[in-house]
C-alpha cells in the first residue's frame, strides 16, 4: 500500500502518487516528496524537505530536522535530497541555519547507520558516508568522495572529489581531491583504487600522482607546490585539483608528510 494509515502527513505536503510511506511515518509540513519515494516505517521528514526520485529514507532516520546550531532562530530554511539516495537507520541530516539556507545531499549517495550531515552541508553525487560518519556544519564534500565509519569532519572544511578518509580520522582541514587519508600515519597517497572504478585513464592516475606527490614530498611549500603544479596539470582531473588548491579556504589545506605530520596550511 502506498500510505499506511498510521503515517502522519501535513496537507500543505505534496507527495507523489508512487511514494511509499510505511507505518508511523511522519513528514511535516511544506514537503515534497518525489516519485518512487520509499519511507520505511517510523521515517521522519522535517519541515521544508524535498526528498527527489527514488530516495530512501529508512527506520528512525531524521531528514531536514532543526539544526543543531545556538545561532538557529526559527526561520524557514531548507534540506534538499538528490534522486536515489540512500538514507538508512538513525541516520540525521540536517536543514540550513540561517534563513532560507539549504542543506544539499546530491544524487545516489549512501549515508549508512547513525551518518550525520550537518547545518549547510554540501554533499556532492555519488558520497558515500559510512556508520558513524560526522560531518559537521557548513562542510562541502565532493563527488565520489567516501567518508568511512566514524570520521569527524569539522566544521568549513572541504572534501575533495574521490578522496578517500579511512576509519577514525578526523579532518580539521581542507583534503584535496584524489587523497587517501588513513591511520596510523593518516597519509596513504592518492586514491588509487577508487580512480580506477571511477574509470580515470592511465595518464590521468599519473598526472593525479604527480601532483600529490609535489604537494607532500617535494619540500618546496604550499603555495610554490601550487605554481609548479599549475604548470604541469593537462588532464581534466589535474586542472580540478588545481581549482581546488586555488581556491579560498576558511580552514587551511591538508599537506602532511609521509609520516603523517602536517607541515603546511594556506
Amino acid at each position: 500500500m502506498p500510505i499506511h494509515p498510521t503515517a502522519i502527513i501535513d496537507r500543505s505536503s505534496e507527495i507523489d502518487a508512487s511514494a511509499e510511506i510505511g507505518p508511523y511515518a511522519v513528514i511535516e509540513r511544506g514537503c515534497k516528496i518525489g516519485p518512487n519515494v520509499r519511507l520505511y516505517a517510523h521515517a521522519y521528514v522535517s519541515e521544508g524537505t524535498t526528498l527527489a526520485a527514488g530516495v530512501q529514507v529508512h527506520p528512525f532516520a531524521v531528514v531536514g530536522h532543526l539544526p543543531q546550531d545556538v545561532k538557529f532562530t526559527g526561520e524557514p530554511s531548507y534540506t534538499v535530497v538528490g534522486e536515489g539516495t540512500v538514507i538508512r537507520e538513525h541516520a540525521t541530516i540536517h536543514r540550513g541555519t540561517t534563513p532560507g539556507s539549504t542543506t544539499t545531499v546530491g544524487r545516489n549517495c549512501f549515508i549508512m547507520s547513525t551518518g550525520h550531515v550537518a547545518h549547510n552541508c554540501t554533499i556532492g553525487d555519488h558520497v558515500i558516508i559510512a556508520n558513524g560518519g560526522l560531518v559537521a556544519g557548513h562542510v562541502q564534500v565532493g563527488d565520489r568522495a567516501f567518508i568511512s565509519g566514524n570520521v569527524v569532519v569539522h566544521q568549513f572544511c572541504r572534501i575533495g572529489e574521490l578522496a578517500m578518509l579511512g576509519g577514525l580520522v578526523g579532518v580539521s582541514m581542507d583534503v584535496p581531491p584524489f587523497m587517501s587519508l588513513r591511520l596510523p600515519h593518516c597519509y596513504a597517497g592518492a586514491n588509487v583504487v577508487g580512480l580506477r572504478r571511477a574509470g580515470f585513464s592511465p595518464a590521468e592516475r599519473q598526472e593525479i600522482r604527480t601532483c600529490l606527490n609535489l604537494l607532500v614530498r617535494s619540500g618546496r611549500g604550499l603555495p610554490r607546490a601550487i605554481e609548479r603544479i599549475a604548470t604541469l596539470v593537462q588532464t581534466d582531473p589535474g586542472r580540478r585539483l588545481l581549482a581546488f588548491l586555488q581556491a579560498p579556504t576558511k580552514r587551511g589545506v591538508f599537506v602532511p608528510r609521509s609520516d603523517g605530520e602536517v607541515v603546511e596550511a594556506h
